[in-house]
């Protein structure tokens, strides 16, 4: 059973302080709740700093995503304004870039496939056009010689996730949240069906609600009942950077291609990645994940041969059981769900952090959010 949240609650914890977990947090704290932040580790330091900073709701669109499509694209729209009141909150820049993304065929069936793609787009109204493979070099000269033609997403842009994550962590440190770094959760104090706050080494933090906003690791919370524990799970992606010259980037669009996105930063870096393995949370960097990659974005790029490797890394995305994800209530009263993102935790953080701040305060779940309950999942009760 799913229950009601309760309403106009004034001290929240909150298990998870990537930006999913920080946004929230900040959000409530404007609004005038007590709200404290528990991590294992350091702030933003999980999938937030694995990330790619893409916000590509149009671009990676896939058959049966139409819900959460009007999700993204509504978290998308919100962006631009998200971006100002942060950098204005922190005194800290998060490169918001509205450069675009452009999809890349490197053949004949790479176009036909791309083509299909552009048809969903074009069915579900985004705002994508074909580009000839001339057309495409002209906007990348870069590319290679042989690109077939490609889509461009103009609404499409990118962010630097890490920085998102440093603003955010002043932002919500000067709006009055109380961050715990380094403070493992080591148990929920749960009675009669109602939670009342977080357990760790330090003792017992009373809550009157738990956000938990502990991505891939919201599932192993300690003390989280069986019948509480989220559908999500750990997805491995490797990814590296290489370091282009500032002053004369081979990219300014995100580009993807066959296999691979390349994403370039303002300071040169271009990110390179990433590959998708159920693996659970192994951190191992491989030999064959690096060379996939490298050779998807040689053969898109050919210019990154002489590009030094500045960076490697593997991050876990929390993917749920529909790559959809986990709002509002659960069956433990006063535990909400913000968890489960998966490839689009960037992209959904300002509509995230307003739809659970909302549902926390007022205990109502905006009908945005609806179709994407801890309920969902649930198994059907058996006939009598």
């Amino acid at each position: 059973m799913v229950q009601d949240n309760r309403a106009g609650q004034g001290r929240v914890a909150v298990i998870g302080a990537g930006v999913i977990g920080l946004s929230i947090a900040w959000r409530l704290a404007q609004r005038g709740l007590t709200v404290t932040v528990f991590d294992k580790g350091e702030a933003g330091q999980g999938a937030s700093h694995a990330a790619a900073g893409m916000l590509a709701a149009c671009a990676e669109i896939e058959p049966s995503e139409e819900r959460l499509l009007t999700l993204n694209r509504a978290s998308q729209a919100l962006w631009p304004d998200f971006a100002a009141e942060l950098e204005a909150a922190s005194g800290e820049p998060i490169e918001l870039r509205t450069e675009g993304t452009l999809m890349v065929a490197l053949t004949a069936d790479d176009a036909a496939k791309l083509r299909n793609h552009a048809d969903l787009q074009a069915r579900l109204g985004l705002p994508v056009s074909w580009l000839t493979g001339r057309d495409i070099r002209r906007l990348e000269p870069a590319l290679a010689p042989g690109v077939a033609g490609g889509v461009s997403s103009p609404e499409d842009h990118q962010v630097d996730n890490r920085k998102l994550a440093k603003a955010l962590r002043i932002a919500a440190l000067r709006a009055g949240v109380t961050l715990s770094e380094n403070t493992p959760v080591e148990g929920l104090s749960i009675r009669d069906g109602r939670i009342e706050g977080v357990l760790t080494a330090g003792g017992l933090c009373e809550a009157d609600s738990v956000v938990l906003a502990a991505g891939p690791w919201s599932r192993g919370i300690p003390g989280l009942p069986a019948e509480a524990r989220p559908a999500v799970r750990p997805i491995k992606g490797q990814m590296l950077s290489l370091a282009m010259d500032p002053a004369a980037p081979l990219l300014r669009h995100v580009v993807w291609a066959p296999g691979v996105y390349l994403v370039p930063r303002l300071d040169g870096r271009l990110i390179i990645g990433a590959t998708v393995e159920e693996k659970g949370f192994d951190t191992a960097m491989t030999a064959g994940g690096l060379l996939s990659l490298l050779h998807a974005a040689w053969r898109a790029l050919p210019g990154i041969e002489e590009l030094p490797v500045l960076e490697t890394w593997v991050g876990h995305r929390p993917g749920s059981r529909d790559d959809a994800p986990i709002f509002g209530a659960g069956p433990v009263e006063g535990l909400v769900y913000a968890t489960g993102h998966h490839r689009n935790g960037i992209l959904l953080t300002p509509i995230t952090a307003d739809l659970i701040s909302d549902f926390v305060v007022s205990g109502r779940l905006d009908p945005l959010a609806a179709p994407f309950g801890f309920g969902r999942f649930a198994r059907p009760a058996a006939a009598a």
